[in-house]
């Protein structure tokens, strides 16, 4: 090939791939829980969603939202994989979930008026966590964390389960066959 032609093909290949590659993408959906960021159903993907599988995984939530006016980022992932079944067809019952929280993502867990106290916003948490748990979500907070950071709880959403502990909520799950995801 002529070096100069070859030159020019790459440097226009990158700006060729940029404008026309992924223009025919499909837009995201967030089907079951539209605050939680939305899937695209890829044709002919490999490990696509399956309508005969069973979903089983643990979030274990540590994570505060960066902004107090965001979903905690395990109940948007949380979320955002229910979104993936629903917009696959996926009967929302294949998904076996459930969320922990401890450390900083307790914060998201707090009743309206606890949460407005804190941070001078609504908690964006509410509606999400209350749609996964009609969902057949599970959610749990941990009772030592709640002990080391004297939280009432009284001041918690009545949707989370106090549990002994967040690290024998993972055992637990994982030791029956629960996929670990750490957000």
């Amino acid at each position: 090939m002529n070096t100069p032609i070859f030159a020019a093909v790459l440097l226009l290949l990158p700006g060729a791939l940029a404008h026309g590659a992924g223009a025919d993408w499909p837009a995201p959906s967030s089907p079951a829980i539209p605050a939680a960021d939305g899937y695209a159903v890829i044709p002919h993907a490999a490990v696509a969603p399956s309508r005969s599988h069973v979903y089983k995984a643990i979030f274990d939530a540590t994570q505060a939202a960066a902004d107090p006016g965001k979903l905690v980022p395990a109940l948007n992932m949380a979320g955002s994989e229910l979104n993936a079944l629903a917009a696959s067809a996926v009967p929302l019952g294949h998904a076996h979930f459930a969320v922990v929280f401890h450390g900083a993502a307790m914060s998201g867990i707090l009743r309206d008026d606890a949460y407005k106290a804190r941070f001078n916003v609504a908690n964006p948490n509410i509606d999400t966590l209350r749609k996964m748990k009609a969902a057949g979500v599970e959610f749990f907070v941990c009772g030592q964390n709640l002990v080391a950071d004297n939280v009432d709880p009284a001041t918690l959403l009545p949707e989370v389960t106090v549990a002994s502990d967040a690290l024998i909520v993972l055992m637990t799950y994982q030791n029956n066959g629960y996929a670990l995801l750490s957000f």
